[in-house]
């Protein structure tokens, strides 16, 4: 490649690089604070054991998936899960965790208008979400999450 090349290539990758960065700074201190509510209401809720604030954070119509790879029913394999079945989880505390040992982060990182995308991390899962605003309530209509490996066992 030769220089007068590369250094529009070099600029081009810069760019993409800062780009998340760049979403992230953009957004309204008081709608990330709502957004985050939001992701923090689903994954303490879970942590807690309270069903009533994880249904609180999701739209009637969530769609909640895993990518699961090929499987014998599908090429692209899913598993899918419903509001109901998450609220019914969280009921019988599948993540009910002490508090000493919650380790969780939510973060916001993008908004247009009155959809947003958001990152919520604990050990056991990484999930990515989309929002929607409805009147002045954020909820989470999509989340797509990334189950980590368990730790092996000693």
């Amino acid at each position: 490649m030769t220089a007068s090349r590369a250094l529009p290539a070099l600029a081009l990758a810069a760019a993409l690089t800062a780009a998340p960065a760049a979403f992230a700074s953009e957004i309204d201190p008081a709608t990330r604070s709502a957004i985050e509510a939001t992701c923090f209401d689903y994954v303490d809720g879970q942590l807690e054991g309270d069903p009533a604030r994880v249904a609180r954070a999701l739209h009637p119509d969530l769609a909640k998936r895993r990518v699961l790879g090929e499987t014998a029913d599908e090429k692209l394999g899913l598993r899918r899960m419903s509001k109901e079945e998450l609220v019914e989880l969280t009921r019988q505390g599948a993540l009910k965790t002490p508090k000493a040992q919650w380790n969780r982060s939510c973060s916001a990182l993008d908004v247009a208008g009155n959809v947003a995308v958001a990152r919520a991390e604990t050990p056991w899962f990484v999930d990515f979400f989309h929002l929607g605003k409805f009147g002045e309530r954020w909820v989470i209509v999509n989340a797509l999450w990334y189950a980590k490996p368990k730790p092996a066992q000693d």
